[in-house]
């Protein structure tokens, strides 16, 4: 069963930016989630900022995209989630990651696990979260937590929890516990640790897919997908400039960057029909960009 369409605006943490006041423009303008990211420096904190804009705001939804919960304490993570949550008059949604930027770790002194553990502490932090946020009072000992006798929310409390992440173990997971999926068409990540390799094909989402089915089995279709959209351009020639992102993306092919979601080129029209065939053929329904002003006649079309 296909979901209805959401779309979320991911809203800059730099200093310079008035984040409450895009979100308002968001809202404004029918985006359905404004969201944050998430790196430690010299920008806003997405959780405070978020209570920012809760307050400043009435219908749009707020969430994480995604918070490094491999640096904080799940319980910790879910008693602010759940706080606000019930500011915001139940809109806030809990988005987390296993973290991958290596300058994080180093700046709060902390050493870096390897992917492999980074993950599943994030599946323990997740199925810690997902129980404290249903209402749950949870005690107990796993690999990396000992918890006892933790509450943080009333059982009257919904707030969605949206992993975001890839790999089969973690997906299979998420598939398990997760409310939303974040798929994001990304591969490792390179020396820099902030950029990583593309894997914008239809055959390495559908394996994403699978794995999630797998995972989630007979819950599948209550799960919401969401696809964070890379770049977006609206044009009257898309074959060029999807002809161009593939001179620039190593072993992207023109043939994956049309099909796949986190590209999109074209005209208004042609954007809102590659969105409703993404929809179509893999179920994905929620779609996040950083491009207020490109992807706004794109949701007025869907509307």
């Amino acid at each position: 069963m296909a979901h209805d369409f959401r779309f979320g605006l991911a809203i800059a943490n730099g200093l310079s930016d008035d984040a409450v006041e895009v979100a308002k423009l968001a809202e404004a303008t029918g985006f359905d989630v404004a969201v944050m990211g998430d790196h430690i420096g010299a920008e806003l904190a997405p959780m405070p900022t978020l209570a920012a804009i809760a307050a400043a705001t009435s219908t749009i939804r707020l969430g994480t995209m995604v918070l490094n919960a491999d640096v904080r304490n799940p319980v910790q993570l879910a008693w602010e989630a759940a706080s606000i949550a019930r500011l915001s008059n139940g809109r806030f949604e809990l988005g987390v990651g296993a973290g991958h930027t290596p300058q994080e770790y180093a700046a709060i002194g902390r050493a870096q696990d390897p992917p492999a553990v980074r993950k599943r502490r994030l599946m323990e932090s997740v199925e810690l979260i997902s129980d404290l946020l249903r209402g749950r009072t949870v005690t107990r000992s796993g690999e990396f937590f000992d918890v006892t006798g933790a509450c943080v929310a009333g059982p009257d409390l919904e707030v969605p929890l949206l992993v975001g992440g890839n790999g089969s173990s973690l997906l299979e997971h998420a598939g398990r516990h997760a409310d939303i999926i974040g798929l994001q068409g990304l591969g490792r990540t390179l020396e820099d640790g902030h950029r990583h390799t593309v894997r914008w094909t239809a055959e390495h989402l559908e394996q994403q897919l699978d794995q999630i089915r797998n995972g989630a089995q007979d819950r599948f279709d209550d799960i919401e997908l969401s696809a964070l959209v890379q770049v977006i351009q609206i044009t009257d020639d898309a074959d060029s400039a999807i002809g161009e992102l593939c001179e620039r993306v190593p072993g992207l092919t023109p043939e994956d960057a049309a099909a796949t979601p986190y590209a999109l080129f074209g005209t208004v029209d042609e954007i809102a029909d590659k969105l409703e065939r993404c929809r179509q053929r893999w179920g994905i329904s929620y779609f996040v960009v950083r491009d207020h002003e490109q992807f706004e006649p794109v949701i007025s079309k869907l509307r």
